[in-house]
């Protein structure tokens, strides 16, 4: 399976949310960088993804964006594709 990365805090709901579904596809390892505990790592959120809220997800090399957008990858069949890369 591929390398899955988020940037995420302890206390977000969707970054819970986002777990849940990479976790009910299969997902057994998910690399979380906790930007609530190290501010520069918010920074490299930022600078990487072009975006200041959390979850910011990776799925290999590709930004998925935030958890919305992992939902609307599942909706629309392409999660199961990316993951499995």
């Amino acid at each position: 399976m591929t390398r899955v990365l988020m940037y995420c805090t302890a206390t977000c709901p969707y970054c819970r949310s986002a777990e849940d579904l990479l976790r009910a596809k299969g997902v057994a390892e998910i690399e979380k960088i906790r930007v609530d505990l190290d501010p520069a790592r918010r920074a490299e959120m930022r600078q990487r993804s072009g975006r200041h809220t959390v979850p910011q997800i990776w799925i290999g090399e590709r930004h998925v964006g935030g958890c919305d957008d992992l939902y609307a990858l599942e909706d629309a069949g392409e999660l199961d594709s990316l993951l499995a890369a």
